[in-house]
């Protein structure tokens, strides 16, 4: 999720909320289609802090997620609030099915729980029921609707499909009996055959319902590649997929002549190298970007990534893959005592991949 576009909130339990500016879509439609029906800006108003209260709850949902992570030493990079819910940004999912278990619960407790502390507080009475109308909110009705959305959240979210909570909790209970890819294999699957569902549905009830079945299956698309590409890699360390001819430039070296190089081979990534010692990373995106910007002469220092990741020999390479993903780099140095002996690119890892699997299905 690009920040550039996100407008910080603040920090929560050392975590960064942002709110994408897409959010302001939703409130305008809401204040459009309430001013249409001829709502009164009272009405108006009630429904706007409707929303604003129940992403505060959504956000509370991911902060379960965050915080449950947390105590199994996994990061929460952000979260990020757009209209179709929230999303917290772990470095990683547990491994091991009662961790991912309990992370994956963490959120649909937060709500059940948000819904326990409002039941006391709402007036349950027979006419309630008639008053559960989100398109006409007032102060008679706003915490008991409240209230039911939370459970609502909690309950949808539990649908066994990913990347929804209930697809890692299915995913978590399977991997106590299968290994975790063939597990995923199988949540995604389910996932992706309740996404098909949405999508029909969708098409002669709400539309909103195939945007959903899209979203579900093309994320439990991209879950079951990344741990059968997990799969594979598991059992390898860096120095089996590593180039040792390394493409290395010089912090002085020229753009221009960096772009010379991309240029007579097939090399993607250079490792920028001073006086034997690693000092930062170039690729073909910053080149051509540098070359945008006027700066063909100027020096390889200026458009270099200095916050670059090392890597080890003895590195699994399952993780080096996962440290390249996480941190959006697409090469990074391999050192062996402090010396450089080689580098490991995506594109290296992919072919690896392509390799392994080809070997596997023979």
């Amino acid at each position: 999720m690009n920040m550039k576009y996100s407008l910080s909130l603040g920090r929560v339990a050392g975590i960064q909320i942002f709110v994408h500016w897409t959010f302001l879509i939703l409130i305008g439609w809401i204040v459009f289609v309430n001013l249409k029906q001829g709502m009164s800006p009272v009405d108006i108003l009630w429904s706007v802090l409707f929303i604003i209260t129940l992403f505060a709850c959504v956000t509370a949902h991911e902060l379960g997620h965050a915080l449950a992570a947390k105590r199994y030493h996994i990061k929460t990079r952000n979260i990020t609030l757009l209209p179709i819910g929230g999303l917290a940004q772990l470095e990683s999912m547990p491994e091991k099915p009662k961790e991912e278990l309990v992370v994956a619960l963490a959120g649909p407790a937060v709500n059940v729980l948000i819904a326990l502390l409002l039941f006391p507080v709402v007036k349950l009475n027979p006419n309630l029921i008639d008053e559960l109308d989100l398109s006409k909110l007032s102060h008679h009705n706003f915490l008991f609707s409240l209230m039911v959305v939370n459970i609502w959240l909690a309950v949808f979210n539990m649908i066994p499909a990913f990347p929804m909570d209930g697809g890692r909790v299915f995913r978590a209970l399977l991997s106590f009996r299968f290994q975790r890819h063939v597990a995923t294999r199988i949540a995604a699957s389910v996932g992706q055959l309740l996404a098909v569902g949405f999508v029909f549905i969708g098409f002669f009830n709400n539309p909103f319902l195939i945007f959903i079945g899209v979203f579900i299956f093309l994320g439990a698309q991209a879950e079951a590649q990344f741990a059968e590409a997990k799969s594979l890699l598991s059992g390898f360390t860096v120095a089996d997929a590593l180039m040792s001819d390394v493409p290395v430039l010089h912090p002085n070296d020229s753009i221009e002549f960096s772009s010379d190089k991309l240029l007579s081979s097939q090399n993607k990534n250079f490792i920028v190298v001073d006086d034997a010692r690693v000092v930062g990373t170039l690729n073909r995106d910053q080149i051509i970007r540098a070359l945008r910007e006027g700066k063909a002469h100027n020096a390889v220092a200026d458009a270099m990534d200095k916050n670059f990741i090392e890597l080890t020999t003895d590195m699994p390479l399952e993780q080096a893959w996962v440290n390249l993903r996480n941190a959006k780099k697409s090469a990074a140095p391999v050192l062996k005592t402090s010396t450089l002996i080689g580098m490991l690119d995506t594109e290296n890892v992919a072919e690896f991949l392509m390799v392994r699997e080809a070997k596997e299905n023979h």
